[in-house]
């Protein structure tokens, strides 16, 4: 579904803080404290991966947003007192993006907010129980987008599959390695070669340390006809990854074609 999209993009943000993103069913955050502030931390946005919707605010009530979506389709985003309200920092001018996926250097938590803070024309991504048939949200957390970090995620989308890729890896095969994508759930393939650079968090590592069941990111180039990998970023064991899933040595699909 496409409403998933941008939340996921968002946990291709968050690969640098790897403990937040690892987490796949997020629990009820902490209470907002007097006037909807939020007292405590929070899981961070990876925990919201598939989970949630971006789009622009076309109504705002007492316990809902209306949200317009990239594809067009209008959301209601339900909230309460216990759903985590926060505004995303803005990225200062002249600070790198790093990464296709447009993960940047701005490591700033998120600043709690009202409710009432966020607008009308507002772009805010919303995690929690989706209903795609009710087109409906029931959010455990809703971040308002700085709009040029929303821009960003766009651009992310569009250049999904061609310059970066996101999901669970499901089977490797000598150089090949297929994951299971975190944006559309279908198989993606892309090889490896002396230059790719693998990490794991923030340590060097090879192809392989890369496992079955690992959520990596990958930066990359259609080559001949192949995805070529430039960089791989695992945050190891994912808790989404099915137990049954193919081993190494099994013959992933083809690439897809662009």
């Amino acid at each position: 579904m496409k409403v998933t999209i941008l939340s996921t993009i968002v946990l291709g943000l968050a690969l640098s803080t790897a403990a937040s993103a690892q987490d796949s069913n997020p629990t009820t955050p902490p209470a907002q404290g007097q006037g909807g502030g939020q007292r405590g931390g929070g899981r961070g946005w990876g925990a919201g991966m598939g989970r949630g919707i971006m789009g622009t605010v076309t109504e705002v009530t007492a316990d809902h947003y209306t949200v317009k979506t990239e594809a067009g389709e209008a959301y209601t985003i339900h909230f309460s007192a216990n759903t985590r309200i926060v505004k995303q920092p803005s990225r200062p001018a002249g600070q790198p993006t790093q990464g296709a996926g447009g993960q940047g250097a701005q490591r700033t938590p998120p600043e709690p907010i009202k409710a009432t803070d966020i607008k009308v024309g507002d772009a805010i991504l919303a995690s929690g129980e989706v209903d795609a048939n009710a087109k409906s949200v029931g959010a455990v957390m809703v971040m308002q987008v700085d709009p040029e970090r929303a821009r960003l995620m766009r651009e992310a989308q569009a250049n999904y599959g061609k310059t970066w890729m996101l999901g669970i890896v499901s089977a490797i095969d000598g150089v090949k390695v297929t994951i299971n994508g975190a944006l559309d759930s279908a198989p993606h393939t892309f090889v490896a070669d002396e230059n790719t650079t693998f990490r794991k968090r923030r340590d060097p590592v090879t192809l392989a340390d890369i496992q079955v069941g690992d959520t990596v990111r990958v930066e990359g180039a259609w080559k001949n006809g192949a995805f070529l990998a430039t960089t791989v970023q695992s945050m190891g064991p994912s808790p989404m990854s099915n137990p049954a899933a193919p081993q190494s040595g099994s013959t992933p699909p083809p690439p897809p074609h662009q």
